[in-house]
């Protein structure tokens, strides 16, 4: 759904942690061990003054539970929370080691050993053990509600162990490329396994919450703001801050404005900073305004007749929107030249295929006889041989009798959501089509009811696309009209299903990458997800409180909603004496030792992840 997604600006999710960028460089071997790769972060010198980043976000939190979560502030909170399996460097995002120190499969690739690292402890002092990976896995595999946000990681998954305190095996169905992608969150057995019901659990009533991650959760206000902490006992090395606080602001220009005053450390928009606020921003000596190429995609998405796995039907989508010949005439009446240059004035790469450029191993682009390039013209005759012609009136008449009219949900804090529709409003006018903008602060609820012909939609894409492709599978359709699905606009295609199969269990890289195109071909010819733009991350700190943080990748890329915990954990407060960075630097301010990748036998390595693409969920 978006943001994500969320749906909307992405988790990892993506914006499902909502579940939707990261570049994939996973060591599949008979045998691999990966070093530990980065090095303890130094302490924060004692500060006589408290410090506190404040960064100000434009979504509200949907859960605290990491197995609902799918909107990306809330995916991006559960990173610092909780570690995963492995994680992704913060430099070029390729896999390194996170909870597991190192992992090896076995010869035919069914079984893989995950050796647990004995220095992590929970925020509550129990040590952190294997049997905390594999209950939550079990968990996953046998209750739907633990399932709702990342469930496509685990249904290829057999059988799931504990042999030792540090030893995890997971034993699967058939091979599956994302072994050392899982980006799951893995909890407290002996916390969580008190919930009864997963499905609406929060997780947002005790406090602090209990965690691994260099940060913990203290408290928690729904639409107003998260506190987090350090983690003195962290096993990389404590945050450097004392206090980390994501506040939600509904009205960006109110965030950009705070961020002026010193109210607030940083700003990242929804997901970026408009041009103008961009612009403004960067006359201010004290203000730092970072841009990089986005991991986000972001599209226009058609409802395709929501429907659940028991083949029930429900939602209200305009049964127009059907018609395959109706979906790229729409698609053909938008101008995105203009979105980009009109809307994010430059901001931003026109929209192609599904995973942004920032992937390239995943980047595609229709040829040149399959492209829905912009033709008004050409348009109008796809919809006259719908049957979908024009009355007297110049009104698109359905096949009711009623003059077609859409609409169209849009997030209202989002400000390219409102500008974009203002354009559809004007592109689709001229074909003969009304339109409704539906802008609301909660797009969820009519998103799952599927009470929507077309949604603004978009992801943050993580470094192996296979969670945000998961999404578009029959398998992520909710159980039933009343369950809640992984789905993000409720597709189902036997044809995307088989590609999306035949990826996950290909290990070659080549050969993944070639039919992972094929998916984005195969979606993009369905025409119920249009993508008009990957976006650019356009943000801005405060150099008078951040000395300096990390970006990733380090090179150019982003600070919010990154593939791991590397900027909050990162950052140094302005009035440190920690000799690390400059003012105004983004660069990677943390040491970084190269993990040590023992290949034995045959062994394949994953090259890069998603655009500087958005998500994730995450």
């Amino acid at each position: 759904m978006s943001t994500h997604n969320e749906h909307v600006s992405g988790r990892r999710r993506p914006g499902r942690s909502p579940r939707t960028y990261r570049f994939l460089a996973a060591a599949l071997t008979l045998s691999a061990a990966v070093a530990t790769s980065l090095a303890p972060a130094p302490q924060q010198a004692v500060a006589k003054d408290k410090t506190v980043l404040t960064v100000a976000v434009a979504q509200s939190v949907d859960s605290l539970s990491p197995f609902l979560a799918s909107r990306l502030v809330s995916t991006s909170i559960h990173r610092l929370t909780y570690e995963y399996l492995t994680n992704y460097d913060p430099k070029d995002a390729h896999v390194i080691p996170g909870l597991a120190t190192k992992w090896e499969s076995s010869p035919d690739k069914l079984t893989w050993t995950y050796t647990i690292r004995s220095n992590s402890k929970w925020s509550d002092g129990k040590q952190v053990t294997a049997e905390d990976a594999a209950w939550t896995f079990n968990k996953m595999m046998s209750d739907e509600g633990a399932a709702t946000a990342n469930g496509s990681f685990v249904t290829n998954f057999e059988k799931v162990t504990a042999p030792s305190a540090t030893k995890l095996v997971i034993e699967l169905k058939k091979p599956q490329a994302t072994m050392t992608a899982l980006d799951v969150p893995i909890v407290p057995k002996h916390v969580w396994e008190s919930v009864k019901d997963f499905s609406k659990f929060n997780n947002d009533k005790s406090f602090p919450i209990v965690g691994d991650g260099p940060f913990v959760l203290t408290d928690y206000k729904p639409d107003s703001y998260v506190r987090l902490k350090p983690n003195k006992s962290f096993w990389r090395g404590a945050p450097k801050f004392d206090e980390l606080v994501f506040r939600y602001y509904k009205d960006q220009d109110a965030a950009v404005a705070a961020l002026r005053k010193g109210e607030v450390s940083f700003v990242a928009g929804s997901p970026s900073l408009t041009p103008a606020q961009a612009a403004s921003l960067k006359g201010d000596k004290n203000i730092h305004v970072n841009e990089g190429p986005g991991r986000r995609f972001y599209a226009i998405a058609t409802n395709p007749g929501a429907q659940a796995k028991d083949g029930s039907k429900f939602g209200d989508g305009d049964p127009s929107l059907l018609d395959e010949r109706v979906r790229h005439a729409l698609f053909m009446a938008v101008d995105r030249k203009a979105v980009i240059d009109k809307v994010f004035q430059g901001h931003a790469v026109e929209g192609k295929g599904y995973i942004p450029p920032r992937f390239s191993t995943y980047f595609w682009q229709p040829a040149a006889g399959q492209e829905l390039a912009y033709d008004p013209a050409a348009a109008g005759r796809l919809l006259d041989q719908a049957g979908y012609k024009k009355n007297a009136d110049g009104k698109r008449v359905g096949k009711n009798g009623k003059p077609l009219n859409y609409r169209v949900l849009c997030h209202a804090t989002d400000p390219n959501d409102k500008a974009v529709g203002k354009y559809l409003q004007e592109w689709w006018g001229k074909l003969g089509i009304g339109v409704t903008l539906n802008c609301l602060d909660n797009v969820t609820d009519p998103w799952l009811a599927g009470t929507y012909d077309l949604a603004f939609d978009g992801w943050s894409v993580n470094p192996d696309p296979d969670f945000v492709l998961s999404i578009h599978t029959c398998g992520a359709l909710p159980a039933t009209p009343k369950d809640t699905g992984a789905t993000d606009n409720f597709i189902c295609d036997k044809k995307y299903d088989d590609l999306y199969a035949r990826q996950l269990a290909e290990y070659d890289p080549a050969r993944r990458a070639d039919l992972v195109k094929q998916l984005e071909s195969r979606l993009y010819d369905l025409g119920y997800m249009n993508v008009m733009a990957y976006p650019n991350a356009v943000e801005a700190y405060r150099t008078d409180q951040i000395k300096s943080i990390t970006t990733m990748p380090s090179a150019a890329g982003n600070i919010y909603g990154q593939d791991g915990y590397w900027s909050w954990w990162s950052a140094v407060p302005a009035n440190s004496g920690d000799s690390s960075g400059d003012s105004t630097s983004t660069g990677v301010i943390i040491g970084i030792v190269a993990g040590v990748v023992v290949l034995v036998g045959l062994a394949v390595v994953f090259a890069m992840r998603r655009r500087a693409t958005a998500e994730d969920r995450e």
